[in-house]
């Protein structure tokens, strides 16, 4: 015990510290960890969300245009690049979703920026129509989902 007594204040400081931020890290990630679990679940149809969301872009594939595609990349670049990937996708399976329902041959810009509203959830509304307008992309008819 006599090794303890000898310890600088500053080490036990920093060791202190470096524990309370690795458990913040720990229940941050297990916070998105647990999130994902959820999406895995299966809902009453026997289907989780991804599922579905799998089920919607494979539905919708050949409906894609390369203005779809791009103005699509357009929308989702304001994300992160760490998430953008599943935001694109969850994105596309609800434009897929409107597309394949409206009886359209293929995703238009109306169904691309209905989708995009719809996807996002509305804590983050008010950075989408920021988005928009900068954009110049006409939202109008679609301002009542922007609850």
């Amino acid at each position: 015990m006599m090794w303890l007594k000898s310890t600088p204040d500053w080490f036990m400081y920093s060791i202190g510290f470096w524990t309370i931020v690795m458990v913040v890290f720990m229940c941050i990630g297990g916070f998105f960890m647990f999130r994902k679990f959820l999406k895995v679940l299966p809902k009453s149809d026997g289907k989780s969300k991804l599922d579905w969301q799998n089920h919607w872009v494979e539905l919708s594939r050949p409906l894609w245009t390369d203005e779809s595609k791009a103005l699509l990349d357009k929308l989702v670049s304001p994300i992160p690049t760490a998430f953008r990937d599943i935001a694109k996708h969850s994105i596309a399976a609800q434009i897929g979703q409107l597309a394949v329902e409206s009886g359209e041959p293929h995703v238009t810009e109306e169904h691309c920026i209905r989708g995009y509203i719809l996807a996002t959830p509305k804590r983050d509304h008010t950075f989408l129509i920021n988005f928009l307008e900068k954009n110049q992309i006409d939202y109008a008819p679609y301002r009542h989902l922007l609850g």
